[in-house]
C-alpha cells in the first residue's frame, strides 16, 4: 500500500488477516492528519451528505453510505477518541483533543504492518499478474496495490504526483488539477484587502450556485478564511460576491448625525477602506443623498474576481483527480487494471472544509477493506 495517511491506515486497521505493508515518505505515519485543524484533526461533520463534495454525485453517495459519520464516530469511540463539535470553530465539524491521538490510534492498529518509511515510490511495473513497487530503496513485490498517497498540496509534508502518475500508466483519465480550500489573491481593484491584513469579518460569499458563511480573514496575498476556502472548491473564473453585513440592512443603520464609520457593526479599519474602495468619503449618516445610499448599498452585493489562489504550498486538499467513471465504487478497484486499487484524495472527490475529506478517506478505505 502507497501513503500513510487517512486513508491507507483505515485500511491497514481493516485487514488484520492479511500480509500487508505500508510504503511511507514521511520518518513517520499520519502526517497530514497531524497538522489537520489546528492540529485537533477536523475528523467528520454533524451533517455529511454527497452536496458536500465535488465529484460524481452518486459515486460519492454511494461511498459514504458504507461508512457513515456515525460510522466513524462509534469506531472512533471504540478506539479511544472522543471528538467533539466545536460550534466556536467550523459549523458543525467534529475536532479531537489532538490530532496526535488519531495518530496513536492508528500506530495501535497497525502493528500487524510491515511499515516501510522514509520510502519514495518511483515506479510501479505489472508482469505475470505481480505488481513491483520501484522506491529509492528497494523493490517490493505484490498481488494487490494500493494506491492512498494523497494529492499535491502539503509539498513540506512529501505530496506528490506519484498516484496520478501511476494512475496514468495503468490507463486511467486524470480529471485537471487545482489547489483548493485555499485562499485567493485579488486583482488591483482589491488591493485594499491587503490593507486590512490580520483583520477578520462574519461574512457571506457567493460563488457559482454556492453560498457560505462564516468568517472571512484578509490576509497580505488576498483572502482568506474558512468561508474562502469552501469557496475556493467551486470558483472557477469569473465573479463571485460578499456580503459584508449579511445580518443588517444598512438602510435602516444610516441614521443621525453619526459618521457612518460610526453606524455600521463593522471594525472602522475596514469601513474606511470599503468607503475609499467605492470613493465615498467617510460622511454624516444625514448629508448622504439617495446616489450615496444607493453606492453604500454594494457593501451587501460587493462583487470580485480573484486572480488566483495562494498556491499548493498553501492548499489543504486538491481538487481533480482519478475520474471517478473509471473505479468500482463498492470496492475502489480500477476498472482498467484488476487488483490495483485508488483511495482517497488522489480521486476526483473533493469535500468542503469542516471534516469532509477526512470522511471520505475513511469511507473509501472501509469499502475497500469490505471488498479486497
Amino acid at each position: 500500500m502507497v501513503g500513510a495517511g487517512a486513508s491507507g491506515l483505515m485500511l491497514a486497521s481493516q485487514l488484520k488477516k492479511h500480509n500487508i505493508c505500508l510504503i511511507e515518505t514521511n520518518e513517520k505515519i499520519g502526517q497530514k492528519i497531524k497538522v489537520s485543524g489546528g492540529a485537533k484533526c477536523n475528523i467528520t461533520n454533524n451533517l455529511v451528505s454527497c452536496d458536500n463534495y465535488l465529484g460524481d454525485k452518486k459515486f460519492v453517495k454511494e461511498v459514504l453510505k458504507n461508512f457513515t459519520n456515525e460510522d466513524l464516530l462509534t469506531f472512533l469511540n471504540k478506539n479511544g477518541v472522543n471528538p467533539k463539535i466545536n460550534p466556536k470553530l467550523i459549523k458543525g465539524t467534529y475536532f479531537c483533543k489532538t490530532s496526535a491521538e488519531v495518530i496513536d490510534m492508528f500506530t495501535r492498529l497497525t502493528t500487524h504492518v510491515k511499515k516501510y518509511m522514509n520510502t519514495k515510490v518511483i515506479d510501479v511495473n505489472y508482469v505475470d499478474e505481480v505488481f513491483t513497487i520501484i522506491t529509492n530503496k528497494n523493490q517490493i513485490k505484490t498481488k494487490k496495490l494500493v494506491i492512498a498517497s494523497g494529492g499535491l498540496s502539503y509539498t513540506t509534508l512529501g505530496a506528490s504526483s506519484i498516484g496520478f502518475d501511476i494512475a496514468s500508466k495503468f490507463g486511467h483519465n486524470i480529471n485537471t488539477l487545482n489547489p483548493a480550500l485555499v485562499g485567493f489573491t485579488v486583482q488591483k481593484e482589491q488591493f485594499w484587502f491587503k490593507n486590512l491584513s490580520g483583520l477578520s469579518i462574519m461574512a457571506k460569499v457567493k460563488v457559482e450556485n454556492k453560498s457560505f458563511y462564516g468568517s472571512l480573514l484578509f490576509a497580505h496575498k488576498g483572502c482568506s478564511g474558512p468561508i474562502i476556502l469552501n469557496s475556493s472548491l467551486y470558483w472557477k473564473k469569473g465573479k463571485m460576491s460578499f456580503d459584508f453585513l449579511p445580518d443588517k440592512k444598512i438602510k435602516k443603520l444610516l441614521i443621525g448625525n453619526a459618521l457612518i464609520s460610526s453606524r455600521l457593526p463593522l471594525p472602522k479599519r475596514f469601513v474606511q477602506e470599503f468607503l475609499t474602495s467605492i470613493e465615498l468619503e467617510d460622511k454624516p449618516c444625514n448629508k448622504l443623498n439617495e446616489q450615496e445610499i444607493k453606492k453604500l448599498e454594494i457593501i451587501h452585493n460587493y462583487e470580485f474576481s480573484p486572480a488566483g489562489n495562494f498556491g499548493y504550498t498553501k492548499a489543504e486538499v486538491t481538487k481533480g483527480g482519478i475520474c471517478t467513471d473509471e473505479i468500482d465504487v463498492k470496492s475502489m478497484q480500477s476498472l482498467k487494471q484488476k487488483d490495483l486499487y485508488f483511495l482517497g484524495e488522489c480521486l476526483d472527490v473533493t469535500g468542503e472544509l469542516g471534516g469532509y475529506n477526512f470522511q471520505f478517506a475513511f469511507s473509501s478505505a472501509i469499502s475497500c477493506a469490505r471488498n479486497i
